[in-house]
């Protein structure tokens, strides 16, 4: 099955809910973000989110910080300390679709469009972590693995990914 009629919008604070709900229903373990740490990044950097919204609501979504110079494996950028809106460097926190509609394409739909709106925000690269399955997936985008992150976030282990722009 696939998406059609959705909408790719900048989040409002009345979106926050929904976000958390697909956060912790997509992650594992400790990897969720808290909803503290979702509305702050709402708030401070809404140009950095994106969420795909359909009929059904808030399906999935994005969302980003922005920095001159990247340490992937500093927990506290979770939160946007350090976030610098004219940074060059696009880096992704969260990447997640709601259970219920993966494999629907619309993390596809996300990271294209995501993509698209850093090129035109002037950025030079979007990094991010993931887990090692996801590789692939990220690859398929233009990424290229960096290295294995120092980052224990959730108690995982984690890779680090790069896309030049």
């Amino acid at each position: 099955m696939y998406v059609s009629n959705y909408t790719l919008r900048s989040p409002t604070p009345d979106d926050v809910a929904r976000c958390f709900e697909i956060e912790t229903a997509a992650y594992e373990g400790d990897e969720a973000a808290t909803c503290e740490k979702i509305a702050r990044r709402v708030d401070v950097y809404p140009e950095g989110f994106m969420v795909l919204e359909t009929s059904d609501g808030i399906l999935g979504f994005i969302n980003s910080g922005a920095a001159d110079r990247v340490d992937m494996a500093d927990e506290s950028f979770k939160e946007l300390i350090g976030h610098n809106l004219a940074g060059k460097h696009s880096v992704i926190l969260s990447m997640v679709v709601h259970p219920d509609y993966q494999g629907w394409g619309i993390a596809s739909i996300l990271m294209q469009n995501f993509i698209l709106r850093m090129r035109r925000l002037g950025k030079d690269s979007v990094q991010l972590m993931c887990r090692e399955r996801y590789i692939g997936l990220y690859a398929k985008y233009g990424f290229k693995p960096l290295r294995e992150s120092l980052s224990t976030h959730g108690g995982l282990k984690w890779h680090e990914m790069e896309l030049g722009l």
